[in-house]
């Protein structure tokens, strides 16, 4: 079912949410400009995520529009939504591809964005950040519940870096990666409906709509 992530979505809005506070890479004395570029671009991300939905008496509709926008600029939703299509996406119609991009974002907006009301002063604190690659940089953050009411929570950001510009394309929290789990999910609803897309489409369509 395509709720089974519910768990993590729950931590994943509240980390989306959380002040952030910044320290040292274990073990190295200075960072390359790239590590750096990639750990401050999560740090204005988590601020600009306070300053803009945890604004009390904010309307819902105003906090899912601000959500939407920052989800747009810090990651690279469209193509995290054609990943997570997998093969599925070559075989679409440019019909079935234009409704299911809305759908995907759609989807996500009306999820995470409702969560941010419920900020009770979580601290994500950045650790460090190791090059992935020749575009990919993993910063490694641990969120911390307000008063260490529970365990704090490893969450690792995988950020692509072109120029000094970088978006979020997955979180791993705690070790599991949100767009292969996702990815898993459509894969195996897809086939259990005849390998049929619409049936995804509508499946997203009435997820949308109950929870608007």
């Amino acid at each position: 079912m395509l709720r089974r992530r519910e768990f993590l979505i729950s931590w994943l809005a509240s980390v989306l949410i959380a002040v952030t506070l910044v320290v040292g890479a274990p073990g190295r004395a200075h960072a390359g400009e790239f590590e750096e570029g990639a750990k401050n671009f999560i740090k204005a991300m988590t601020e600009d995520a306070i300053s803009m939905l945890t604004v009390k008496d904010i309307k819902r509709f105003e906090r899912a529009r601000r959500f939407r926008t920052l989800m747009n600029k810090n990651f690279a939703i469209k193509g995290i939504a054609k990943f997570v299509l997998g093969r599925q996406w070559r075989k679409a119609s440019d019909e079935q591809q234009e409704e299911y991009l809305r759908l995907f974002e759609d989807l996500m907006v009306i999820t995470y964005s409702d969560r941010f009301e419920k900020y009770s002063g979580e601290k994500l604190i950045i650790k460090g950040a190791e090059i992935r690659g020749e575009k990919d940089a993993i910063v490694h953050t641990t969120m911390v519940k307000a008063n260490n009411a529970t365990k704090p929570l490893m969450v690792a950001w995988r950020v692509r870096g072109k120029g000094e510009t970088f978006t979020i394309i997955d979180v791993m929290v705690e070790g599991i990666s949100m767009i292969m789990t996702q990815k898993s999910e459509f894969a195996s609803f897809i086939k259990q409906n005849g390998g049929k897309l619409d049936a995804l489409l509508k499946e997203l369509k009435k997820r949308v709509q109950d929870n608007s």
